[in-house]
């Protein structure tokens, strides 16, 4: 895995501009290859804001949006349509306004479908999910994503993994999150194991609150006190920063280079 790149804009709204930017060029630039592209979404204010962006810009239609791979990194466990929900809110901003190919939009199950109260078995079935579309060059039981968003709580919880908590231990790929500090209480989450199966990580991550977290995870914390420093790349980790978020870093980490 790769060392982290640190790339700062001077708001959030240059770096949701930014990060919209390069994640259009890199799906246009995977499928020049003629593979189909795999991304994993996150939720929260900034990694929505990405998603509306991309909507709006003209270089939208550069992507064959039937051809791309949708996951997300974790979920809300709340009905089908609730606003809380990372999909329903992806939806709204981006997924219902392209061209996408809906049995390539994976979403995790809902409270209210199939599995009822039954989160564990929720989780399950994602895990299975996963591993139908994990190729032999994988090597393990979850696709080799190319791009996995990921945002980051002030206490520097990443997905749904909390500090602390059972799922930063976690060696499955897709585990049930109950008791959240954070409302709602019941989410599932992707795990280490998957969240570092991509290629590459991009932290997209905005707001002076968050900026005691990034420094920690970016100055040698450990995944189990800061869930965030736990997910790298197999080829590239990105640290995408507005100047608030990157207020407490040292000089040094700063003039890591990014391309």
């Amino acid at each position: 895995m790769s060392g982290p790149q640190i790339a700062v804009q001077s708001n959030a709204e240059s770096l949701a501009a930014s990060v919209a930017a390069r994640l259009t060029t890199r799906l246009v630039d995977i499928q020049a290859t003629g593979r189909v592209p795999s991304v994993v979404l996150t939720g929260g204010r900034i990694g929505i804001a990405v998603l509306r962006l991309v909507q709006e810009a003209p270089a939208r239609d550069a992507v064959d949006w039937q051809r791309v791979e949708f996951w997300w990194g974790d979920e809300r466990y709340v009905p089908v349509g609730d606003p809380e929900r990372n999909d329903a809110q992806a939806r709204e901003a981006l997924l219902d306004r392209v061209a996408v190919d809906p049995d390539r939009v994976h979403s995790f199950p809902a409270s209210d479908g199939l599995f009822g109260d039954d989160v564990d078995a929720a989780a399950d079935a994602y895990a299975a999910e996963l591993a139908t579309h994990a190729r032999p060059e994988d090597h393990g039981p979850v696709p080799r994503f190319d791009v996995l968003l990921l945002g980051i709580g002030p206490e520097g919880h990443t997905a749904s993994i909390f500090p602390e908590s059972p799922a930063a231990y976690e060696e499955r790929s897709v585990v049930a999150v109950r008791n959240c500090p954070k409302p709602p209480p019941t989410r599932l989450t992707l795990t280490f194991p998957a969240l570092c199966a991509a290629q590459e990580v991009w932290l997209v991550v905005a707001g002076e609150d968050k900026a005691g977290a990034v420094a920690m995870a970016l100055g040698g914390a450990g995944r189990v006190q800061i869930p965030a420093a736990g997910a790298r790349g197999r080829s590239r980790t990105l640290w995408l920063l507005d100047r608030t978020a990157a207020s407490k870093l040292s000089p040094e980490l700063l003039r890591l280079p990014v391309s």
